[in-house]
């Protein structure tokens, strides 16, 4: 029972964000893993700490001595032979969320019609609706970017003529 607590390797530290309300003190918190730093100024490759079980995390950018002093002393007592080293820790694979039919992104049959894309042709591609509002714009047509202008845009035909 001692031996599998004493193979667990050590967690790694991380300051806390000080906050006003703390009185800015920076406060030490245990991290995700040990930074990429860390884990080289100790003399080992990502992997290699990874495969004697160590959590790496590779968006850390600090170095904190704490954590390079707890990690020398860990390995020194694995290389000795005084713990075994733990199981491999390889990065969790993160499964992304496939978008979901939505029509206000024009993915369903009632989106498409909203936006103007009810062709088969058109299904995915908003720059046909666009090239057809430049050309609009271009003619000085009346388009959906003047709905509601009706009578600012009569005066200022009248206005424009004289």
């Amino acid at each position: 029972m001692a031996d599998a607590i004493a193979a667990t390797p050590p967690k790694p530290l991380v300051k806390e964000p000080a906050t006003i309300s703390s009185g800015g003190v920076a406060r030490w918190k245990v991290g995700r893993g040990f930074s990429v730093g860390e884990v080289r100024q100790v003399g080992l490759t990502v992997e290699q700490a990874r495969l004697l079980g160590l959590y790496v995390d590779t968006r850390r950018k600090s170095i904190h001595d704490v954590n390079v002093q707890a990690l020398r002393e860990w390995l020194v007592k694995v290389l000795e032979g005084q713990m075994p080293p733990p199981e491999p820790k390889m990065p969790v694979s993160v499964s992304i969320k496939p978008k979901r039919g939505r029509a206000f992104r024009g993915l369903t049959s009632a989106g498409r019609r909203a936006r103007g894309l009810l062709s088969t042709r058109y299904k995915e591609t908003h720059a046909r609706k666009w090239k057809k509002k430049a050309a609009e714009r271009a003619a000085k047509r009346r388009h959906e970017a003047t709905k509601g202008l009706g009578n600012l845009m009569r005066i200022s035909k009248i206005i424009h003529k004289k």
